[in-house]
């Protein structure tokens, strides 16, 4: 079977215990986490045989970090090293009112260091099925937007499906360059676009009329960001299916989680979820990201259905400490089916 590919740094994840503030504690649990990365983990989850590329230093650190995904059966054989450092983001966990805050430690990191040319996308995606980037990658560095841009022009060319999840992050575009001058160019190379309800705006200043993130009350109505699909497809010819998630805040502790797909002529909607004891939401898009993929190439001819998975496996992301979504097929089609129980499997 072939591979999915997915590129992008993988990082130190260093996180305040038990709600504890930056200023309180003095200890951080350490695990390791990134977009890209966190979208292989649950690929290989499920059973699809997944290889995650990036650029590592050659220290104990990346050893460590490799061997993590090897637990998990990510393929790490692509990865290629170099560079000074392993990047750090710091994690604080909001409670009800208080919001969670990022931290990034990843300047001169091997990966916002990468260049074209250091990776042989020939050699890896001559037997891939897809290919999977984030818009945090073009924002590390002019370097890796253009690595990007090469891998995403050889799959292309080598007729491979290729997917993004736009996660606009305005603390990363730090080098002259706005998103809305780089992502356009690396967008237009893609067949499959995933965003949420801020993603767009902020990248490409679309948005759906009369809707503010900030005041959703935990609510959001699905049918209002059909107009933001339509004006991607329409910006960028060769995408077939574009994807919101939207997620209803009541406070840092209670969403509510559900998505759109817009195929180009229909919009599936799917269920919404309550959730009301969130315990990392940290990686719920990218798990969302990768039951997406997983669904449409599982059930490349039923759109709600992927739809459907790829929201109830983020659902269940929120119930799982650290970056990589840790759950099966079978409990994914458990949350679909209705079973919402909780109750201990004997």
């Amino acid at each position: 079977m072939k591979s999915i590919v997915t590129f992008g740094e993988i990082m130190l994840r260093l996180a305040t215990p038990d709600y504890l503030r930056f200023g309180q504690t003095d200890r951080l649990t350490a695990t390791f986490g990134g977009g890209e990365a966190n979208v292989a983990v649950s690929l290989a989850n499920y059973g699809l045989p997944v290889e995650f590329v990036t650029r590592l230093p050659q220290n104990d650190l990346a050893v460590a970090c490799v061997n993590d995904l090897r637990k998990y059966g990510v393929g790490t054989r692509h990865i290629v090293y170099g560079g000074e450092r392993l990047g750090i983001y710091f994690l604080e966990t909001g409670a009800v009112a208080r919001a969670s805050k990022v931290v990034y430690d990843r300047a001169h990191s091997a990966m916002a260091d990468v260049r074209p040319g250091m990776i042989d996308w020939e050699r890896i995606l001559h037997d891939a099925r897809w290919f999977h980037w984030t818009g945090i990658t073009p924002a590390l560095s002019s370097g890796a937007a253009d690595a990007c841009l090469e891998a995403i022009a050889v799959a292309n060319r080598l007729g491979v499906t290729v997917s993004t999840d736009l996660n606009y992050r305005k603390n990363l575009w730090q080098y002259g360059k706005k998103a809305s001058e780089v992502m356009p160019a690396l967008v237009a190379g893609c067949d499959v676009i995933l965003a949420n309800e801020e993603d767009a705006e902020m990248v490409f200043g679309v948005k759906p009329e009369g809707f503010h993130v900030e005041r959703t009350a935990g609510h959001i109505e699905p049918a209002a960001f059909e107009s933001v699909c339509r004006q991607l497809i329409a910006r960028f010819p060769r995408v077939r299916k574009t994807i919101i998630t939207l997620r209803g805040s009541v406070n840092a502790n209670h969403n509510t989680w559900s998505g759109v797909l817009f195929d180009g002529q229909r919009l599936h909607c799917s269920p919404s979820y309550d959730i009301t004891h969130i315990v990392d939401r940290v990686g719920g898009g990218d798990a969302f990201m990768g039951g997406l993929i997983y669904g449409l190439l599982s059930f490349p001819d039923d759109d709600r259905r992927a739809l459907h998975f790829a929201v109830a496996a983020s659902c269940l992301k929120h119930t799982v400490y650290g970056d990589y979504n840790q759950v099966t097929v079978a409990e994914v089609e458990k949350l679909m089916a209705g079973d919402a129980s909780g109750r201990v499997a004997r």
